[in-house]
């Protein structure tokens, strides 16, 4: 149990530091407000080619289920990877057989999960953003 949690930790750890640039906004302050005027923001090179604009509430949402659904999907992937290995190394052993081949259906059912999920709220966020837009 407590190898559970500690694999919990280590992922919940990974998953902040992979996701904190986007959650930023990697925007950066030019110049400081001690003269009493506004801090200006210089504007990155992804802001400016229109990647990423936060400007509303629903863009905000809908890149931060972005940034989680693509970390899912490379877990499932490395999934695939690693049960494929486990296939390739079994020596024809049938318990070994048996623990690729589960994993590697359960792996596929997740990614089937992510993309759906990916789908139906990039469906829900574009809704979101013609309806904030009207």
């Amino acid at each position: 149990m407590k190898n559970l949690y500690a694999k919990f930790g280590i992922g919940l750890f990974v998953l902040a530091v992979l996701a904190g640039p986007f959650a930023a906004g990697a925007r950066k302050p030019i110049g400081n407000s001690l003269s009493g005027g506004e801090i200006a923001v210089e504007i990155t090179s992804a802001t400016a080619a229109g990647l990423y604009d936060a400007s509303d509430i629903p863009t905000l949402v809908g890149h931060g289920v972005s940034v989680v659904l693509g970390l899912l999907g490379i877990i499932f992937v490395v999934l695939v990877v690693y049960a494929g290995f486990l296939y390739l190394t079994s020596n024809g052993e049938e318990a070994n057989v048996k623990k690729a081949k589960k994993m590697l259906t359960q792996a596929v059912i997740g990614m089937v999960l992510v993309v759906s999920a990916y789908a139906i709220s990039s469906y829900v966020i574009d809704a979101l953003r013609a309806v904030s837009k009207t």
